[in-house]
């Protein structure tokens, strides 16, 4: 029977090796174990894993065509639903969504959903010179997307499908968002993936501009009024960091992991030689916070020779990060100390940090979103000796975009406001990714970003 076959494990670099490079860690299926672990799915009736993916990728079905040797047929089906499937294929939480709801999962152990997409969708790169273009009737009308994120990349090319004229414009001067600045090279490779992906998009007819930051070099006004777009979509992530509010915060050798990661991802820091812009890790990096964000920025720090600890104040059992990522990070030799908070940074004479001064904490009673909170246990503080803290602690979208455009209404967190389609509360804007939830997953921004394209067509339609 299919389910008795196990889980074809996947092949990755040596932990020991990895923890000194930047290539992918993960090297993913080859044909022989694709076809193999895609013989275990059930094809369910009622698939469940398709109603937990956050686009509805038809699943069963694209596991079928690989099953029949038709890699053109899982391709063409991913693409249905998914305009980037290399890169969910590798970041998705798959095991809180499609894998999470798998059948087998409930007595052993679920088909490797992401894999086999990751599998599909490489093929597809690789192949994608025989891919015949997509059938597009240009229907006259133009929609801005501001940011090349998986929000705004999801959206263009829902829209171009649609026969719309669709120009993205982005802040930064490389494409792809947070795919680029913030997910590490050795989870997601820039050149090898990202790039080809947004190709794919490129050639649909979606036109890129970069450098341009909306509410400064234009602003959603001129976009509707002057340069005659029919809609916009604000898919402009989530890019400012939040700190705790400590004493000593201020000193050097204290940064957020979204600059660290920018420097290091964005700017080349990773490669000394090569960059204008190095990053100090000094000899040992304490990581704040337990997010996939924070197991990026402790595993980079590592990895450019420090050595690298996470403070979190929780337990593991609530780590908010990815089980495969806290996995791979303990391989690498990462050092985790739950249950641990930080009250103050340590400064030398000089204004450099030289340590982190912490507290114990103990488990309560559950919070509001039913996660226990923790509580300082009295007279535990300690110090953990470092020369660089970094803050993993969330981000909140910039606000830049709300406050140069009249009636767009934001909630007590910075957010935009939108509906379960992306509409905001002026017309003709639409939003959604983490510019609207706060900072996210990938794959629920390109959700955003799908239902939003379907909106501002129904939208235009009826004007």
């Amino acid at each position: 029977m299919a389910n008795k076959i196990p889980r074809v494990p996947v092949r990755e670099q040596n932990p020991v090796v990895r923890a000194t490079n930047f290539d992918e860690v993960c090297y993913g299926y080859n044909w022989e174990e694709a076809s193999l672990e895609a013989t275990r799915c059930l094809n369910c009736k009622n698939p469940r894993c398709v109603a937990a993916c956050p686009v509805n990728i038809r699943i069963p079905d694209f596991i079928h065509h690989i099953t029949e040797g038709d890699l053109r047929g899982a391709a063409d089906t991913i693409h249905l639903d998914s305009s980037l499937p290399s890169i969910c294929g590798r970041v998705c939480p798959q095991e809180s969504q499609c894998e999470g709801s798998c059948i087998l999962g409930i007595k052993g152990e679920p088909v490797a959903i992401g894999k086999l997409e990751r599998f599909v969708g490489d093929w597809a790169l690789d192949n994608s010179a025989e891919t015949p273009a997509t059938a597009i009737t240009p229907n006259g009308k133009r929609v801005a997307i501001v940011g090349s994120g998986p929000a705004g990349l999801a959206c263009a090319s829902d829209l171009a499908k649609m026969g719309y004229e669709v120009h993205v414009f982005e802040a930064l001067h490389k494409l792809g968002g947070v795919l680029v600045y913030g997910i590490p090279e050795f989870r997601l490779p820039k050149e090898r993936v990202v790039a080809r992906e947004i190709n794919e998009v490129k050639k649909l007819g979606v036109k890129f501009e970069t450098d341009v930051i909306i509410g400064r070099t234009m602003t959603i006004d001129s976009l509707l009024d002057e340069e005659g777009y029919d809609a916009v979509f604000v898919g402009s992530g989530a890019g400012l960091p939040r700190f705790m509010g400590i004493e000593g915060e201020n000193l050097n050798g204290v940064l957020s992991a979204n600059e660290f990661l920018t420097r290091v991802n964005l700017m080349g820091a990773w490669n000394p030689e090569m960059s204008d812009t190095p990053v100090y890790v000094g000899r040992k990096v304490v990581v704040v916070g337990g997010g996939n964000v924070a197991m990026d920025a402790v595993r980079t720090a590592k990895r450019l020779g420090a050595e690298a600890v996470i403070v979190y104040r929780r337990g593991e059992a609530e780590l908010p990060a990815r089980k495969e990522e806290v996995h791979h990070a303990k391989e690498e030799g990462i050092e985790f100390r739950m249950l641990t908070n930080p009250t103050q940074i340590l400064g030398t004479e000089d204004g450099w940090v030289k340590g982190i001064n912490c507290v114990e904490m103990e488990l309560g009673e559950p919070d509001a979103s039913g996660r226990r909170s923790p509580v300082e246990k009295a007279g535990s503080d300690f110090v953990i000796d470092c020369d660089v803290v970094i803050m993993a602690l969330g981000t909140s979208p910039n606000p830049l975009i709300a406050s140069t455009t009249g009636g767009l209404n934001i909630n007590r967190r910075g957010c935009i406001e939108a509906n379960e389609m992306g509409a905001t509360s002026r017309e003709g804007v639409f939003a959604g990714g983490d510019a609207v939830t706060g900072a996210a997953t990938v794959i629920l921004a390109m959700g955003a970003g799908r239902k939003a394209a379907k909106a501002i067509d129904e939208y235009i339609k009826s004007k």
